[in-house]
């Protein structure tokens, strides 16, 4: 959803060294987007090999999840299945804004504008299906395991951490909580610093956990009263939300309506602006997304041979830098093993 909640959300920074041993679930398509849209080269472009094909997603794909393995976490990466009827305006309104982004990225071209076509390039970006599946194999090789949610992956990711199967999910977006995340992970990255998408440079990022507990209990609201706030503010769902009403009025309407939300939609005139969707039935669709049980994960030793075809034989990587990176995680790994066991000794 890239749901706008961050002013009244309560985060607080995470040391990443904590999360050794934690099973961390990715939200997969957020994971990846991330690459596609930040690595890039000086004109926007992303990074290609010598065949034309995109490799940005699989450059960060690799070298994040091998250095934060390195660190002993352990991922689950948990892909989006079949999407809801109703995400059908989202995706309707992300190709009319990657069109017009297409076109002001062609005006920049035409100018010689450097930073327009930084500026525009990432909002074009498209994972394909051929990307997504180059990336589940790089994933497979790495021996961590995949999960095919039914639906939406970070309601899937979500139910895994309610369920105790794994410790957090790991997202920028704050969807997660709406769907009832325990935990939530955010700028999980070792270097500690991210490009910035559209622009030049970097930024500094701290590591972040949000505790849906601990924000219930500082809004003042429980999690029905939370998803009709981000339904008040504007989901993958009804993006554009309702007119005039941002996340601090949200929360204010909430809270005033003590549960009766069916006078609270009614006074904000939600049958007008959504004629054919009901409330109840976003509410829903939400609240009860269908998952699958998660329980039964294995992690397997890391393929190396088998990457080297992939990434270097297939997809143009340097042999020499995946071999560099895969040793530096089989050291670290087997660093981390002898140190528990002299725990026990």
């Amino acid at each position: 959803m890239g749901l706008k909640i961050k002013d009244i959300i309560v985060r607080e920074t995470i040391d990443t060294k904590k999360l050794a041993g934690k099973i961390l679930a990715v939200d997969s398509m957020n994971y990846l987007y991330q690459f596609l849209t930040t690595i890039r080269g000086p004109d926007g472009s992303p990074l290609t090999n010598s065949k034309g094909e995109v490799t940005s997603h699989l450059i960060g794909l690799f070298n994040r999840t091998t250095s934060l393995m390195s660190e002993g976490m352990k991922f689950v990466f948990v892909f989006d299945g079949k999407a809801p009827p109703l995400k059908q305006v989202t995706w309707d309104k992300r190709e009319a804004l990657k069109k017009e982004a297409s076109l002001r990225l062609d005006a920049a071209r035409d100018e010689g504008d450097l930073g327009g076509m930084k500026k525009y390039a990432g909002r074009t970006a498209r994972l394909s299906k051929e990307m997504i599946e180059d990336s589940k194999e790089v994933i497979r090789l790495l021996g961590l395991p995949i999960v095919q949610a039914p639906s939406e992956g970070e309601a899937q990711a979500s139910a895994m951490v309610m369920s105790g199967v794994a410790y957090a999910c790991v997202s920028q977006d704050y969807d997660n909580i709406v769907f009832g995340c325990p935990r939530l992970v955010r700028n999980l990255s070792i270097a500690g610093r991210r490009k910035r998408t559209g622009k030049f440079g970097t930024v500094k990022v701290e590591a972040e956990q949000i505790l849906l507990a601990d924000n219930l209990k500082e809004l003042g609201i429980d999690r029905d009263g939370l998803i009709v706030l981000a339904m008040l503010v504007g989901t993958d769902y009804n993006p554009a939300g309702v007119k005039g009403i941002g996340q601090k009025k949200a929360l204010k309407l909430v809270k005033e309506s003590d549960g009766n939300y069916d006078k609270l939609f009614e006074s904000v005139n939600w049958s007008e602006i959504y004629p054919e969707l009901p409330w109840k039935e976003l509410f829903s669709v939400i609240k009860d997304m269908p998952t699958v049980e998660a329980s039964d994960l294995s992690w397997e030793e890391v393929d190396v041979e088998g990457l080297v075809t992939c990434l270097v034989s297939r997809h143009g990587f340097s042999e020499d830098r995946v071999r560099s990176k895969l040793e530096s995680l089989k050291l670290a790994t087997k660093a981390k093993a002898q140190k528990g066991l002299s725990e026990w000794i």
